[in-house]
């Protein structure tokens, strides 16, 4: 069986928007957790490097002649001082676009894997510089676990102590650009968020994340307006704590008492032409 590395959904619990630097990029406080759902990503040896998807998701790549996974192999093989050579298989079965990050843990899996793979000793720090090269989202998904992200997403800090619950993730089939949903949002800039260090109950959390937002939400919807569909539809389910957009969407999440909970919503929430997905998150 040829080696491989699970890249799972990266979800925003919350996304602040604090200010934006001179060079455009905005600045951001957000609590990011990752569900139990994502992509894999296979090895095998080869004379070069290559890339093939497969998955539900994998037309959504569709015309991709370099994507993130390939330029984090290139980028690896040059700090590593190695020949980029490996036979990629991308398992796709997260949507594409879809605020939950799935081609940065794609190319944050694809790190991770070849640094094994092919056997080379690149420290953590220069494996964090390189997932700052490839965008906003990679240094987390580099991580893996629960995280505080600040700054442009490069600055990570310690995430409160997760207590058990469940998650829902719901996507309308939609894909939603990131840079229209920015040049969409108007507004004053948020402050940072006040948080514990740890939460005892999943109801502790999503009452205290109802003082936080996703300012991203609001434009999103008005972009996209199936988006406030999801989120009255995962609202209305009768053990849903917290309903929210992830990232710059169009994927919602809602919070469970359960991972049994969020199971038997995701079955409920399904039709046609939407991704439902009920579970635990990855554990810390």
């Amino acid at each position: 069986m040829s080696p491989s590395e699970f890249a799972p959904a990266k979800i925003n619990l919350f996304l602040q928007i604090t200010g934006k630097r001179a060079d455009g990029y905005h600045l951001l406080d957000s609590l990011v957790t990752f569900a139990g759902v994502g992509d894999v990503l296979h090895a095998e040896a080869a004379d070069a490097l290559s890339l093939r998807v497969t998955g539900p998701f994998a037309a959504g790549l569709d015309g991709e002649s370099d994507n993130l996974v390939l330029r984090a192999a290139r980028l690896l093989a040059e700090a590593a001082g190695v020949e980029a050579k490996a036979a990629l298989v991308l398992e796709k079965n997260l949507p594409v676009a879809s605020g939950i990050g799935g081609g940065s843990a794609d190319a944050a899996a694809a790190l991770r894997l070849l640094s094994r793979f092919w056997g080379v000793s690149v420290d953590l720090a220069t494996l964090h510089h390189l997932a700052e090269r490839l965008g906003a989202d990679v240094p987390v998904c580099l991580a893996g676990r629960p995280a505080r992200m600040r700054g442009v997403g490069e600055q990570l800090g310690p995430a409160p102590d997760l207590p058990e619950y469940g998650l829902v993730l719901v996507n309308p089939g939609i894909a939603l650009s990131t840079a229209d949903v920015f040049r969409a949002r108007s507004g004053d800039f948020s402050g940072e968020a006040e948080l514990p260090a740890t939460w005892h109950t999943a109801a502790d959390m999503a009452k205290a994340l109802t003082h936080t937002t996703n300012d991203l939400q609001r434009p999103a919807i008005a972009i996209r307006p199936v988006i406030g569909e999801v989120l009255a539809a995962l609202s209305s389910r009768e053990r849903c704590l917290l309903s929210r957009m992830s990232g710059s969407g169009a994927t919602c999440f809602g919070v469970f008492q359960t991972p049994r909970d969020a199971q038997y919503a995701a079955a409920a929430l399904a039709r046609e032409g939407w991704w439902c997905w009920g579970g635990a998150p990855v554990a810390a």
